[in-house]
């Protein structure tokens, strides 16, 4: 049976999955009206002041997380995540592209087991394979995905996410004083900071500060860069790092369905396969009787 800690990380995972598979749609609007890089790094310099308003707000610990591990969740979560899936896109990469960021729970089951000794099960790989395949068929690399620099590109995005992910629940282990509303508030800032130096030597093209742009903007500061990475840390502070990461693909698959629902974007065949094993893979996960703290 689900444990109520387990059962609110399971929730904010359904919140995440919206924002996040609806955001892709709005970033392509903010790109009408800025860089990349400079999109990014204001979108989580409103999610950064978000989140330490939040921590005051809440009269929460402003003591900063361990220092060296939080130094490199945020060069790795926010900062390589970011520019690593943006540059994929400048590239010439189509818009599957994106999705192979979302490799990052094949990453992260060998980085769990190296790292923080979490072996999957036998029910636990089967759910991975079942994941794997899913995914293979909602990315149809056997059509056209872009240049090869966009594929390498979005797959070293998955991995720096994957990378902060293990570290996240490695750092809630060993400290378990440690919220993931402080975590993510502090790794964010040292992200940011690295984006914002990436924004100001990129030299892109000034904004345009239309009201579609800061609605854009708004939605990624408030809620897509601060209120959602603090529901994934929550998941990966109370799921296991297998778990939290599997949990991920949530988000093409609703992108894939909301883009059907609202822009009229047909699932192909295959498609429509790997989003029906990915949501048993998910299912199995979610009603297995026992999971790891």
């Amino acid at each position: 049976m689900t444990r109520p800690s387990e059962r609110a990380a399971w929730i904010g995972l359904v919140i995440l999955t919206v924002v996040w598979s609806l955001n892709w749609s709005v970033m392509k609007v903010a790109t009408r009206y800025a860089g990349p890089f400079t999109f990014s790094a204001q979108r989580y310099v409103i999610g950064t002041v978000v989140l330490f308003a939040l921590l005051a707000l809440r009269r929460s610990s402003l003591k900063p997380t361990p220092w060296l591990p939080t130094i490199v969740i945020g060069l790795t979560q926010t900062c390589a995540f970011q520019a690593l899936a943006q540059w994929a896109l400048m590239s010439g990469g189509a818009g599957k592209t994106a999705l192979l960021a979302y490799t990052m729970p094949f990453w992260v089951v060998p980085l769990a087991w190296w790292w923080i000794h979490e072996k999957p099960g036998l029910k636990r790989w089967l759910c991975i394979a079942i994941a794997a395949a899913g995914f293979v068929c909602v990315v149809e690399p056997w059509r056209p995905l872009g240049a090869p620099q966009s594929i390498m590109l979005a797959l070293l995005a998955g991995l720096a996410w994957a990378i902060a992910t293990v570290l996240s629940k490695r750092l809630f282990q060993k400290h378990p004083d440690v919220t993931p509303l402080r975590l993510t508030a502090w790794q964010m800032l040292i992200g940011t900071l690295g984006l914002v130096l990436l924004a100001l030597f990129s030299h892109e093209r000034a904004v345009a500060w239309t009201g579609g742009y800061i609605a854009a903007l708004l939605y990624n500061g408030l809620l897509s860069s601060g209120v959602c990475w603090v529901l994934w840390a929550l998941v990966v502070q109370r799921l296991s790092a297998n778990v939290a990461g599997l949990t991920s693909l949530a988000v093409p698959v609703a992108g894939v369905l909301f883009a059907w629902w609202l822009l009229h974007e047909q699932p192909s065949g295959p498609e429509w396969i790997g989003i029906v094993l990915i949501g048993v893979a998910l299912f199995a996960l979610q009603f297995r009787r026992r999971m790891p703290a």
